[in-house]
């Protein structure tokens, strides 16, 4: 575990930036990704604030570059030329002004299963590609996005260093205006590495087993990583050229509430380079449209417009309004558009509430994975796992890790209500400066997620951890330290994040969730008490209607006596082989998962404070090799991994029909 930490990983350039307010087209203009990402981390971390490298009105926006009458998209996404670096050397050596001796590569997708000598190959390998600029362009301000890359990116273009990001799962983006050329070809080079690593999240690489341990943890997986998903690497999510105007808007956060029949929409926006004027905010749908005029000072304004006969946003009628900020008086200066659903989530007393009205969620976890492509985009699967998740009657799903935004928008346009999870399972234990990286890179996730994701409907909680520390027995490892200390050194970890997210967004809920009934100074920090429960499969196995199901109600009741809080049970779940048959129903077979989904969700309707339930999980994936891990796959899933139902998704959907 000990390990040197990578030094000063923020994306930050190497160039002096020009700054000021009457910023032009033709000022070398570097950025990266994430308008509060220097901020969130700062804050998060306690540590002493470091002088921006770049000021925060030079950096490239990352919100998602939906095209307009001012601004314009093009994906760069296709083939581009792939080649490892197993010794490191591309970097020393000058690859980043172009490759030799490469092989063609589709981007986005994961590397992992496209590749034999790339299938567990996660240390740093390249990718480049070339293109031309638009000629309209020419006056406008031009950005490069990368929806996401695992786990460390750094990016050149025409051989000059932009940046770098680090973390999985999330945009980052650079204004290349200065960089770019016109009328010739450009040269795009990146190099991506996803090393497991102790001060990364999620971990990599598990302690190896030590005197004292129990011998279970000697039986490594391969690759050696603490979750049991596949950790893919590559360039996973669209590659994006995009142009805004000189003076453009870098942020929108939007709120929504109502009073009555009114809704009430609530608009904060930013402008680069403390731009100041007048600005329109305008709500339309078929039935009309609204609009308020805003005074802009010194890059910020807000508005607010009130929507008579509102229609809510909910899963059973997602409408979604379509809101602009513009800027100027006349024709636009900018315009940025987007779609957005009036609603509200509230907790009130042992009740979740949307829009004032209980809800029960219903749905799965779910994980990117898919064969070939791994964790790489892919739409149609998108489309079909939602229409799949309609067809069983499902309106709710948690990631374990920033899903797509393209997955995102259509959540909203689905109706489909999302927990949104920072890419984790963080423990506490270690050296000081691993932990402390580990930290300070959780912070920097947990900003970027609330950056990206803050104006989807569909987002009603913020989940600041997955399975904190892997769970209670975790705590009692010999030479962890004393259980007290280990949960200490976690509310410490913890708490932070907690504040920090429900100062950012007051608007959701926030959450953390553990794996089984504690510890309760962990699961206690959350607005609504969310755990893993296996009864009946890894404790208790093959005793569904007995002792599973005791377990299963004294470890709700446990947590309602101790925290009075609305609880969702967010996994529970049984390997099923997809094929197998018993009757009897045995553990593996279809019927014996089904009949535990049942048993669980027949015992929450025991219980008005149980609001939720998310089965693990909704189809099989992908998993590293391992003793328990037959043909490499975690087959959890109510669905195969080439979405075939089991007998679980049959039986779950005859429950949630009626529900």
């Amino acid at each position: 575990m000990n390990q040197t930490i990578q030094e000063n990983i923020e994306a930050k350039t190497t160039t002096p930036v020009q700054s000021g307010p009457q910023l032009t087209r033709r000022d070398v203009i570097k950025a990266v990704g994430g308008l509060a990402v220097l901020g969130s981390t700062q804050m998060l971390s306690g540590a002493t604030a470091e002088k921006e490298i770049i000021p925060k009105s030079l950096r490239s926006s990352i919100l998602y570059p939906h095209e307009g009458p001012t601004r314009s998209t093009r994906n760069l996404s296709g083939m581009w030329q792939f080649k490892l670096d197993p010794k490191n050397e591309g970097e020393r050596s000058g690859w980043y002004s172009g490759l030799t001796e490469t092989r063609s590569i589709p981007v986005p997708a994961s590397w992992n299963d496209i590749f034999d000598d790339a299938r567990n190959y996660f240390d740093v390998a390249w990718y480049e590609t070339e293109f031309f600029v638009d000629s309209g362009w020419r006056d406008q301000r031009i950005h490069l996005r990368f929806g996401a890359a695992n786990y460390r990116a750094k990016v050149w273009l025409n051989g000059q260093l932009l940046g770098e990001h680090l973390g999985s799962d999330l945009p980052f983006a650079f204004e290349v205006t200065g960089t770019v050329k016109h009328n010739e070809a450009n040269r795009l080079l990146v190099l991506v590495e996803n090393t497991p690593r102790q001060d990364r999240l999620p971990a990599g690489e598990k302690p190896k087993a030590e005197a004292g341990v129990p011998s279970m943890v000697s039986q490594q997986p391969f690759p050696n990583v603490h979750a049991d998903a596949f950790t893919y690497a590559g360039l996973h999510r669209p590659v994006l050229l995009f142009s805004t105007p000189v003076n453009y808007i870098v942020d929108v956060t939007v709120r929504t509430s109502f009073a009555g029949p009114t809704g009430i929409v609530d608009v904060d926006f930013a402008v680069d380079n403390s731009w100041s004027g007048s600005a329109e905010i305008v709500v339309e749908s078929g039935d009309g449209r609204r609009t308020t005029r805003v005074s802009v000072q010194g890059g910020h304004a807000s508005g607010q417009i009130r929507i008579p006969s509102v229609r809510l946003w909910g899963p059973s009628d997602p409408f979604l309004y379509r809101l602009s900020v513009r800027l100027g008086d006349g024709e636009p200066i900018d315009e940025y558009r987007l779609k957005i659903g009036v609603r509200t989530i509230e907790v009130a007393g042992e009740r979740l509430l949307l829009n004032g009205q209980p809800v029960f969620l219903k749905g799965f976890c779910n994980q990117e994975d898919f064969p070939i492509h791994g964790r790489g985009l892919d739409m149609p699967v998108i489309v079909r796992d939602f229409e799949l998740m309609k067809w069983i009657g499902a309106n709710s799903f948690r990631s374990h890790y920033p899903y797509p935004e393209e997955a995102m928008i259509l959540a909203d346009e689905y109706g489909f209500l999302m927990i949104d999870e920072t890419a984790n399972h963080p423990f506490f234990s270690g050296p000081a400066e691993t932990v402390e990286a580990r930290r300070s890179q959780h912070a920097q996730a947990l900003g970027e997620l609330i950056a990206r994701d803050k104006n989807h409907p569909s987002v009603i909680m913020w989940c600041v951890c997955n399975e904190p520390f892997g769970g209670l027995s975790m705590l009692l490892s010999p030479g962890q330290g004393s259980l007290e200390s280990n949960i200490a050194a976690g509310v410490k970890y913890l708490q932070p994040l907690f504040d920090y997210t429900r100062k950012t967004d007051p608007s959701r809920l926030v959450v953390l969730v553990a794996a089984g009934p504690g510890p309760d100074e962990w699961v206690g920090l959350g607005d609504i008490i969310c755990t893993d429960l296996y009864y009946g499969w890894y404790s208790f196995g093959g005793q569904l209607q007995d002792a599973a199901r005791g377990a299963l109600e004294a470890a709700l009741n446990q947590l309602h006596e101790k925290h009075k809080k609305p609880i969702i049970v967010t996994e529970f779940g049984a390997v099923s082989i997809a094929g197998v048959h018993s009757q009897p129903a045995d553990m593996y077979s279809e019927e014996y998962q089904a009949e535990m989904l049942e048993m669980y969700f027949r015992t929450f309707s025991k219980y008005d404070y149980v609001v939720g339930g998310h089965p693990y999980t909704f189809a099989d994936y992908r998993t590293p090799q391992a003793v328990r891990l037959p043909e490499t796959m975690n087959p959890k899933g109510v669905f195969t991994r080439d979405r075939r139902p089991k007998y679980a998704a049959h039986r779950l959907r005859e429950l949630w029909q009626k529900a």
